[in-house]
């Protein structure tokens, strides 16, 4: 099992949503921490306020490129996760997946670190099992305009398990399923940030398709207690792991629920489902619970009561 003693931990993608959140959490957990980013989709401003602490260390680089690094964990976050975002140069996506993956898994052997692979939902595809287990193969579009995304976290996921099984490396692989929270790009597509900006703006909520697609969110606090549970988990205990939230609830509900939390004036708008998109994404978390007793604890409601007052500081200045 992992101990608690100080450790050098490296979190690529560390000024990102999500890894800005695990850079404060390792940090307060006594670690010292090396964020390394390239800002394309992080910013200065996630870890503006760790720049000043002794434990934290910043670097700019992009994981394409190799990097010698010593560490005794790495947790590999470093990648665009929002289809605006790894749709604009969907060829270095696929290059952050593959080659930068590659680099870290190499970096990883040399210091024989502890090697954490954020992998996402999205290898489900649009999936004909509901709700997803990992032993589910997925349904996946290999050409499509999200294939750099889909199919570049599914090489990825490959790619650890053959240094598992050729170095006997010590891997953990998360599927991540929709998160959110502070921090979030607010122009990064995704249908919270979305539907948050435009009801603070007062602007029509833009839904795809009739809204009855069904979606589940997961609070970030909550996906990074599984993040340090998984990692600190036994080294048998590989994953690939679900992490996300079960409660299920359609678009249209989402939107309705933001426009009530936000006291807007905003009406809901309709405009076709972009292609690919998967109609269903829900967990079955079952193997979470077992394996390193984790599950969501922060309800979509409260949840959003604490992320729209972020988005308010950006909005309404």
């Amino acid at each position: 099992m992992g101990s608690y003693s100080t450790k050098r931990i490296l979190v690529t993608g560390g000024a990102g949503f999500l890894g800005s959140h695990l850079c404060d959490r390792l940090i307060a957990k006594g670690h010292d921490v090396i964020c390394l980013d390239n800002f394309f989709t992080g910013t200065k401003a996630n870890i503006a306020h760790l720049l000043d602490n002794s434990r934290f260390e910043l670097i700019r680089h992009d994981i394409v490129l190799p990097l010698r690094i010593e560490a005794d964990e790495i947790y590999n976050l470093a990648c665009p996760a929002s289809p605006i975002h790894y749709q604009h140069n969907p060829i270095a996506t696929v290059k952050t997946s593959v080659f930068g993956t590659l680099n870290m898994l190499g970096a990883a052997k040399r210091s024989r670190a502890r090697f954490f692979q954020a992998s996402t939902s999205e290898v489900y595809g649009d999936p004909s099992m509901h709700p997803q287990k990992e032993t589910y193969w997925g349904n996946v579009n290999p050409i499509g305009l999200r294939s750099c995304y889909d199919e570049g976290k599914r090489v990825a996921e490959t790619l650890c398990f053959d240094y598992l099984r050729t170095h006997k490396m010590k891997i953990k692989v998360v599927r991540i399923f929709n998160t959110y929270g502070p921090r979030m790009h607010s122009q990064d597509g995704r249908v919270v940030s979305n539907f948050i900006v435009q009801a603070l703006k007062e602007e029509p909520l833009t839904v795809y398709g009739d809204g009855k697609q069904t979606r589940s969110f997961c609070y970030v606090d909550d996906l990074i207690d599984g993040f340090i549970k998984f990692m600190d988990s036994d080294d048998s205990f590989t994953g690939p792991v679900n992490l996300g939230n079960p409660g299920e609830f359609t678009i249209l509900e989402l939107a309705e629920r933001i426009i009530r939390l936000t006291s807007s004036k905003s009406k809901i708008i309709y405009k076709p489902l972009p292609s690919d998109d998967p109609m269903q994404r829900c967990p079955d978390i079952s193997l979470a619970k077992k394996g390193f007793n984790w599950e969501p604890q922060v309800e979509l409601e409260e949840g959003l009561k604490k992320t729209i007052p972020y988005f308010k500081g950006i909005v309404c200045k």
